[in-house]
């Protein structure tokens, strides 16, 4: 395939969104119609049948659901819009965290009659956490049920949003004709012949005219305390506000994140998306709306740490024994490095999706921050420390590419060339390093173990789950020592399910697949004082090693929080990391049934050295074997993940669904009357989850649906902790 000439788009006129919502809110289906209307498809695929041209893998055509985020470009209105499609269940919730990590702006969709579902909630939270600024999108109005003003409540209670209607649905369910909109006080109803390709813009209906009024005062009362001028003529009378001056005000509200301009249609049925494009275009950001990324300069960090640490061993030297010495901390403001969406400033790039393509091999999604890539040239990872080769760049649209001669500032493309690129990692010109921020990912939740059929398998298991372990950064891959076996874990049922699937598929596979376990953990509930001493002597050089630490519960709850408060060089500086590295290796294995440990707290405050016998090891040995000690002292409990459940049921099967969760150890929380259906939120253990979705089509004739999140770890009760340990003892001995 011919390489395209990339002649760059300017940035002012460039969109990079991302559309994200709770699983069936209908962001494919929107996602299509966009691509439709845009000229980009000649034909739209629906995502019942199968042809959805977002969802291609196989797994998605199956299931109807979207598994992986998928990116294409489109044009509308002399803008170019780039567009991540991402997933909504929770066990790919990590495809959502890292396209809003790169993203500018993003479209919250909502059902018109599901509202904020937890995965809702979620989706935020994220974009909350990268300050992504967001329009959002009511579909399925054409739904019996619908509810618009409900949505909106539903935002304010759930999400402390501001949702700021900018359209008004024009009746409901099978009477839904299109909207008014509130800026230009006009009706928008559209052609159903035309597949939604024409419309007429109406007066608005006598019988709407007074709800148009209401919501086109909220509107300006909403919209008119960010702009002076928009508030003087809102006081004097709103007949003198144009929409260009409305539009400007509630760009300006939206890229600061004060309100979320609110729209309503219905994909499926070809109405609203247009209108969702041009909202698009004037209220979301372009690069250049958006604050310049900062990072720092690995070598100049590098440098500044070195000059505090040796700052710090010299204030130490000088000072008498006794007197407390703190540690010199580096200057962080000294190695800030700021990169704009410029084509003149130094290339820069963070990498956000992997995956493997069966006839190019590895790609590598990245979005560009600043400056330019050709291909062909060199790249700097500064995390790895390596400079690797491009050898291709490309556009993607879904998993169809055309080849490009450059990348520059501001685009989201695919690399070809560098093998040891990570999700998160960035890469840039390597006569100006720089480290942008990267991603946190949640932890594996549930596990199951997976050998190959036969000896012809084996090799072929292993390279699998290592590229489908890269391409997914909730995905994990380990060993059982004791037993040998191959474990995989990840972020639920389904998460798991598609791994092993595409196992089969994509790397042909056969493998047996054990029974899903959960990814227990284990914590300590009190605070102990731990003196330990390692003391050897074999002839010769010995080990010396003694460390005094308080060991306890972190309030954080999570990792380990390591404090150091080693006075007068009792322990020489450079030892104190090699306690804190056996400390964290003893973590992973816990004094009850050999689960990671979560959650501690340590302060090592004295100790001893000898000026012979004492290194790094005696004192990494030292940390592990005095923290396994004072661990089996701190009354260990096991922990166990909690899941978020919320089902949707008819009145008539909410007793024997309360019923059924409470069987399940589960804590029932608020209930809520969501139009005709009730809603139960509960806490319940992972373990009790399993098999839930055929257990509630049971009870309800398949009429409830649920989804469930993880929310925390929780000390299991005694009497579960017993059988547990029980089964664990006796697996071990088979």
């Amino acid at each position: 395939m011919a390489t395209q000439k990339n002649e760059g788009f300017p940035l002012e006129r460039t969109r990079n969104i991302g559309i994200m919502a709770h699983i069936d809110a209908g962001k494919t289906t929107a996602t299509e119609r966009m691509l439709f209307y845009t000229g980009r498809l000649h034909r739209m695929g629906e995502v019942h049948d199968g042809a959805a041209t977002m969802d291609f893998m196989e797994q998605e055509k199956e299931r109807g659901i979207t598994i992986t985020s998928a990116a294409t470009t489109c044009y509308w209105d002399d803008h170019r819009i780039n567009i991540i499609d991402t997933p909504g269940h929770v066990d790919f919730t990590v495809e959502v965290e890292r396209s809003l990590r790169v993203l500018d702006g993003a479209i919250a969709l909502f059902c018109a009659v599901g509202g904020v579902e937890p995965q809702s909630e979620t989706v935020w939270r994220q974009a909350d956490k990268y300050g992504v600024p967001r329009m959002g999108f009511v579909n399925k109005m054409d739904r019996t049920g619908a509810d618009f003003e409900n949505v909106l409540q539903m935002m304010k209670d759930r999400l402390n949003a501001n949702p700021v209607p900018i359209q008004y649905p024009i009746g409901s369910g099978d009477m839904f004709r299109g909207v008014i909109d509130l800026i230009e006080n006009k009706a928008v109803v559209w052609d159903d012949e035309s597949q939604g390709m024409k419309w007429d813009v109406l007066e608005i209906p006598d019988d709407m005219k007074s709800t148009a009024r209401k919501w086109r005062i909220n509107l300006l009362e909403s919209v008119a305390e960010y702009d002076d001028a928009l508030l003087m003529k809102y006081l004097e009378g709103d007949e003198e506000i144009q929409p260009e001056e409305l539009e400007a005000v509630i760009r300006k509200a939206t890229l600061n994140r004060d309100i979320t301009p609110m729209m309503c249609g219905s994909a499926l049925k070809n109405k609203g998306v247009q209108r969702l494009l041009d909202g698009v275009v004037k209220y979301l950001p372009s690069p250049n709306d958006v604050p310049p990324v900062t990072g720092h300069d690995p070598e100049q960090k590098r440098d500044a740490e070195a000059a505090a640490r040796r700052a710090t061993k010299e204030a130490k030297e000088e000072a008498d024994d006794e007197e407390e010495v703190e540690k010199i901390e580096a200057d962080e403001e000294e190695y800030e490095v700021v990169r704009r969406p410029k084509e003149d400033d130094p290339f820069s790039a963070v990498a956000f999706k992997i995956t493997t393509d069966p006839y190019v091999g590895k790609l590598t999604f990245i979005r560009v921050y600043s400056g330019t890539l050709e291909a062909g040239t060199k790249v700097y990872n500064p995390a790895r420390d390596e400079t690797e080769r491009v050898g291709r760049l490309m556009f993607m649209h879904a998993n169809s590419r055309e080849d490009i001669d450059m990348v520059r500032a501001g685009d989201i493309a695919a690399v070809v060339g560098p093998k040891n690129l990570k999700t998160g990692d960035t890469i840039c010109d390597p006569e100006q390093p720089v480290v942008l921020e990267s991603m946190d990912f949640p932890e594996p939740v549930i596990r199951i173990a997976v050998e190959p059929k036969t000896k012809a398998d084996r090799d072929k298991l292993m390279s699998g789950l290592v590229k489908l372990a890269e391409e997914d950064p909730t995905f994990e891959v380990s060993t059982d020592e004791e037993t040998g076996q191959t474990i995989i874990a990840g972020m639920g049922e389904l998460h798991l399910e598609i791994i092993v699937d595409r196992l089969k598929r994509e790397f042909k596979v056969e493998a047996n697949v054990g029974q899903p376990q959960v990814a227990y953990r284990e914590a300590l509930t009190r605070t102990i004082d731990e003196h330990y001493v390692l003391k050897k002597q074999t002839g010769g050089r010995g080990q010396f090693a003694e460390v005094y630490m308080e060991v306890g519960p972190s309030e954080e709850g999570k990792g380990l929080e390591f404090e150091n408060e080693i006075k007068g060089g009792v322990i020489p500086k450079e030892f104190i990391p090699s306690v804190e590295r056996g400390i964290a290796s003893a973590m992973e294995d816990g004094p009850i049934a050999g689960y990671p440990i979560e959650g501690v707290k340590i302060r090592l405050y004295d100790g001893d050295h000898h000026d012979v016998d004492s290194d790094q090891n005696a004192f990494e040995i030292a940390g592990r074997l005095g923290f396994r000690d004072a661990a089996q002292k701190a009354d260990p409990v096991l922990m166990e993940p909690i899941m978020d459940v919320e089902v949707v049921t008819p009145d008539e099967y909410m007793g024997d669904i309360i019923g059924d969760l409470n069987s399940r150890r589960g804590q029932i929380g608020k209930m809520d009357q969501r139009n005709d259906a009730q809603v139960i939120n509960a806490k319940v253990p992972l373990s009790e989850m399993f098999g839930y979705s055929t257990d509630l089509r049971s009870i309800s004739q398949g009429r409830a649906i649920y989804t469930m999140q993880f929310e925390a770890y929780e000390p299991v009760p005694e009497n579960i902790a017993k059988e547990i340990l029980d089964e664990d003892t006796i697996g071990a001995a088979a």
